[in-house]
Parts: C-alpha cells; structure tokens; sequence
C-alpha cells in the first residue's frame, strides 16, 4: 500500500442473479488505483461475488480481479442453455427451477416465469430431501475449480467474513479466512427450498441472507477502522406499494433480506451517537468501540427504477439482462465516486438518521 491509498472495507449483500450488479460496482472500484482492500463481508451471492474478487486479487491484483468476475458471471450465464446440470453449476443454484430432469433441458426465456411458477408450487410441498435425495449440489464443483481456497485460508492481507445461517438455532455463523472451504461457500448460498442444508462438523447450515445479508460487526470488530461500503442489492425504499400477487411476494421478499442489514446498521448508529457524547480522550475497553467510533459508512445500493421487485427477474440468466444489471452496477459506482469520492477517508456518507 502507498502513501495516499484509501483502505476500503466491503459488504456485499445477497440477491441471487442481482448479484451482476455487485459485479458491475465491483468492476468500476477496482478502476480506481487509490483503492486497497482490507476485509470483505458477503451473503448467498454477496460471498460468492466476495471469494471471486479475492482470488483474482491475490492471482494478479486489480486486473486479475476483474477478470476473474467477469469470467464468473460468464458461466453463470451459459448456465442457463446448458443442458448437462454437473457441467454447468449455476443455474441449479441461482435459477433453481429452470432444469427439466425428465427430459434433461433447461428453460429459459418465456418458458422460465411459468416453471418457475410451478417450480415454486412443488418446492412448497415437497423438501429438496424428497426430490434431490442425493444431495446434488453442483456449486461445490464450480468453486473448487474457481477458487484455492488453501491460499485464501492462509491470507493475512485480506480478510473475509462469509455469512451462514445455523439452522438448529437460527443464529449467525460467520466464517474467517481459516474456516473457508468450498462447503462454507455453499454454505452461505444454500437457499433451503432447493438444496439440502450444508453440513459442517455435524452442524446444518442454510442460506447467510436470513441472518446476516451481510455480517457487518464482525466485519468493524476484528478489522481496522477505515471507510466501510455497503453494496445492497434490495433498494431500501420502494415509493409504490406493491398490488398484484407476484409484487407483494417479492417486497416481501425484499423486506426479509433487509432485515438484519436494517437492525445492524440501526445498533452502529445508536452506539456511534453515544460515543459521540463521550470526549475523545475516553479509553474504551472495548475496540468494537474505537473501531466504531473512527468508522466511516457509505452506501451503494440498487435504484428502485433499475431493480423489479418481482421474484422472476432473480432468476434470469440471460447474458443480456446480467450484463444490464452490471451496465447499472457500474454506472452506480461512478456516480458515487463522483459525488463523494472526495469524501473516502474523510467522513462519511451514509445518513444513518434515515435507516
């Protein structure tokens, strides 16, 4: 790191193939030769986006980080007109619903709202342990391929927290650097109607979105302070109220993946304004506390205008609508350097008053 680099942190939020967009903010930070890295906290697709990013860092810095993302979401996308479910992982995982076991096809464009339709009628009556008996999972090959996880175990320099539900009790798990492994991943990414929970040492563990979409205490506690950015992919506010079946199930939806992102970033601020009370001399026992109080937030999230809240659109592969999405993640990233680029380092820019 030279003189003049602004350390950012990243927590990168969950949302299936909205996670493009992640990409496209993704791409457009690591222009910036400013910009290191210290710790990135993901969920379901937030820790996948979070890993990818990470071994393209440690392969070939900046340039290897966006390749490796660009050539992520690529095969997420020929997921989608392949027709052999284990050579193509993504599509299972991300547009569970699409694969026609009977007939080995995938369905894709206007065959993909009414599967999907169906898919979500039997994945209601009957358990991925009834229709997916032998545990097929085909992330666990994607991620082996993709990422060396041994590497990303013994990184010092850059730290990753991966979010998982703990099914027996509902609670948080997150996963460090020492923890990773291609399980952890799937872990994180397990959506329960489609895939068995993830067992690690005799625990079960089911999608990091219920619980931490993303983790961010541990994130501040065990990272220096510097200026953390929020990637959120569920727009924090839709001005419309939602009418019609599939509108009101996909804000729901939305509201659910919000939640503990919404109950964390109102903790940070409750604890930020009672430490600005106090002088700035006070020693603190604590270092949660002084990591908080020299924390410096800011927000990049996904526009209400460019994001449907209707279930189906988490659930396109096409090429032409994930490089939209990173098209907007990009343009989002810009317009947020340009307005507060200056800002990185100095203060922050997310008004905690209004979450």
């Amino acid at each position: 790191m030279s003189k003049g680099d602004i350390v950012l942190e990243l927590a990168l939020q969950g949302g299936g193939a909205h996670g493009a967009f992640t990409w496209g903010v993704l791409d457009r930070l690591l222009d910036e030769r400013r910009l290191t890295y210290a710790a990135i906290s993901g969920a379901s697709a937030g820790a996948l986006n979070a890993v990818i990013m990470a071994e393209g860092l440690l392969s070939n810095g900046r340039p290897g980080a966006q390749q490796a993302l660009l050539s992520f979401w690529k095969r997420v996308s020929c997921a989608a007109h392949a027709y052999d479910a284990f050579s193509r992982p993504f599509q299972a995982l991300f547009f569970a619903g699409a694969y026609w076991p009977w007939t080995g096809q995938w369905l894709a464009g206007p065959w993909l709202a009414a599967w999907s339709r169906v898919a979500e009628e039997v994945t209601s009556k009957f358990s991925p342990y009834e229709v997916n008996p032998l545990n097929i999972n085909p992330l666990l090959g994607l991620l082996t391929d993709s990422v060396d996880f041994e590497r990303l175990r013994q990184c010092a320099e850059l730290q990753l927290f991966i979010s998982a539900t703990h099914v027996r009790t509902g609670r948080l798990k997150v996963f460090r650097n020492r923890e990773l492994s291609a399980k952890t991943i799937m872990a994180s990414a397990c959506l329960p109607q489609v895939f068995q929970a993830v067992e690690i040492d005799g625990e079960a563990y089911w999608d990091g979105g219920y619980s931490g979409n993303p983790a961010l205490l541990p994130l501040i506690e065990e990272s220096e302070p510097a200026d953390l950015l929020i990637v959120q992919l569920n727009p924090p506010v839709r001005r419309d109220h939602p009418r019609t079946a599939a509108a009101i199930a996909g804000r729901l939806n939305e509201i659910n993946f919000n939640a503990s992102l919404i109950r964390e970033l109102r903790g940070v601020a409750l604890l930020k304004q009672a430490l600005e009370r106090e002088p700035a001399t006070t020693r603190l026992e604590h270092t949660l506390f002084d990591h908080l109080r020299a924390l410096r937030l800011h927000r990049i999230a996904a526009d209400e205008a460019n994001v449907s809240p209707i279930a189906e659109t988490r659930l396109d592969p096409e090429w032409a609508f994930l490089s939209r999405l990173h098209g907007l993640g990009v343009k989002a990233a810009d317009a947020w350097l340009s307005r507060h680029g200056r800002d990185l380092g100095q203060r922050s820019t997310l008004n905690l008053d209004g979450i």
